[in-house]
């Protein structure tokens, strides 16, 4: 190949997505990488284009009892529920280690008991320079609504994203549940309220027993994530992107670049790698390759270039 044949096929992977300019697609997914340092020694975060923290709510949270993963043919069961140090913690002892960061971004994926929860922390953590965006996850249980998912009412969901709109001007991106009867207008709802973006999906809820008739999980039930999700994922994707016109980040099943691909073009922006980096840590940057060599061989200069380009 000459020199300019090479020139014309060199692909950008920078993306900026809502007022923030990603240096690649690639996230490290919320509650499969820790806050980052946990594993730094075996993922080079800096060549990522950034990491979604795992979930900070206002007080600690222990999480659910043992064991708190199963494994099934292809794909994983979790309930590790929200396990996190708290609010003042995190400050204190996690985000020393995030502010020196140079390349990667930082997303914070944030959780509560209560509408107020998430507002508390956005607010805390609103100035703090090398925070992104927040990552509101609207799966988890709203305690003073008998334990339905925040996400699971327009109205409800619309007032959480209300109070943390006007807790800060950072980004705000809905973590949506893979099991919304209309995750269009959910996310049209969200994005009324003041929502920036969407990622897509969460983990799909599950359960298995064991040889003896019990739970596999201490929790009992618990959620589905790897290869399974990845169809799932894209189709929430695509409704999501095409009923808001909002950016998505697609979660859910990414083993590969073509599977990032697939995300890219149902719609989503920037794709986060979860499942797959718990068996391959060096995953999230060899789909990073994968994905550049696809668009190049595609003829496409940037990611830009393929996003929302599928049937």
């Amino acid at each position: 190949m000459t020199a300019p044949a090479a020139a014309a096929t060199r692909v950008s992977l920078a993306i900026e997505c809502f007022g923030v300019r990603f240096q690649n697609p690639v996230l490290l997914a919320a509650g499969t990488a820790g806050f980052g340092r946990e594993v730094a020694r075996v993922i080079d975060v800096e060549a990522l284009g950034g990491l979604v923290t795992k979930a900070v709510s206002v007080e600690p949270r222990r999480g659910n009892p043992a064991p708190r993963v199963a494994e099934t043919p292809g794909a994983m069961l979790n309930s590790v529920g929200l396990a996190n140090p708290g609010l003042d913690a995190f400050r204190a002892e996690l985000l020393p280690w995030l502010r020196g960061l140079t390349r990667a971004r930082v997303l914070v994926n944030v959780v509560g008991h209560s509408a107020g929860d998430f507002a508390r922390v956005v607010a805390a953590l609103a100035e703090e320079p090398c925070i992104a965006a927040f990552e509101l996850n609207v799966s988890c249980p709203n305690e003073e609504r008998g334990g339905s998912e925040f996400g699971a009412d327009d109205a409800v969901l619309s007032a959480l994203v209300r109070g943390a709109r006007a807790a800060t001007a950072k980004p705000l991106l809905v973590k949506l549940s893979p099991v919304l009867p209309d995750p269009a207008r959910t996310a049209r709802a969200a994005a009324e309220a003041g929502a920036d973006g969407f990622t897509t999906v969460n983990t799909l809820p599950a359960h298995l027993y064991d040889a003896s008739g019990h739970s596999r999980l201490g929790a009992g039930s618990g959620g589905l994530s790897g290869p399974p999700l990845l169809p799932v994922g894209v189709k929430v994707a695509r409704l999501v992107a095409r009923g808001t016109g909002k950016p998505v980040v697609g979660v859910g099943g990414i083993r590969s670049g073509a599977d990032a691909l697939q995300y890219l073009e149902a719609g989503a922006s920037l794709v986060a790698v979860g499942t797959a980096a718990l068996a391959d840590p060096r995953a999230p940057e060899r789909i990073a390759r994968e994905l550049e060599a696809l668009l190049a061989r595609r003829g496409a200069r940037s990611v830009g270039d393929v996003i929302g380009t599928g049937g």
